[in-house]
């Protein structure tokens, strides 16, 4: 939990701002997106599990939360309106890994847009025995393993100026920046 509150506070979320929490689970980032951005705000998820879904949806109802909306369905083709002030990748590898949903999700965010994502990652080659270790606790939540070493690579195609820092003792990190669109060079 410590370290979604770090990577959600790297978002410096106001009053008013739209944010998109992507593959949000059970919406355990929520009352803290909620608290941020205020009546005024809005906040979707986007999740792909239905039972994950289903206890976001208690989560939502629970708290009375009005400007909450979930989206159950897959982060490459969700139903999602736009545009968003930010976006949070709380351990969401197989959606980093894929060019057809950063390309979905980028195309709702708004120019600029506050950017944070965190999630395992291997330690460093000198360290390669214990990444049997970060592999193994990991494993029940990834479908592949591609991309692992830098797991932020292709978010930096969207967000040039993107941080990244170590976080977990070396087995995590967290990044953020902010949203550049590409621009086309026909």
């Amino acid at each position: 939990m410590r370290l979604r509150l770090r990577t959600i506070a790297t978002l410096k979320l106001r009053r008013g701002d739209s944010v998109l929490d992507v593959a949000c689970g059970t919406g355990l980032s929520f009352p803290r997106l909620v608290a941020a951005v205020g009546r005024e705000g809005r906040v979707a998820g986007v999740e792909l599990s239905p039972d994950m879904a289903r206890r976001a949806r208690e989560r939502i109802a629970r708290a009375g939360w009005v400007n909450v909306t979930l989206i159950e369905g897959a982060a490459e083709d969700a139903a999602l309106i736009g545009p968003f002030d930010a976006l949070l990748f709380n351990f969401t590898h197989d959606v980093l890994q894929s060019p057809a949903a950063l390309a979905h999700l980028f195309a709702v965010a708004a120019p600029g847009a506050r950017v944070a994502a965190s999630g395992s990652k291997l330690l460093p080659r000198w360290l390669e025995p214990a990444n049997v270790l970060v592999r193994r606790i990991n494993a029940p939540y990834l479908t592949t393993f591609a991309g692992l070493r830098r797991p932020w690579q292709q978010l930096a195609e969207y967000v040039p100026d993107l941080d990244v820092r170590a976080a977990l003792w070396g087995a995590g990190y967290v990044a953020h920046g902010r949203y550049r669109p590409r621009v086309s060079t026909r």
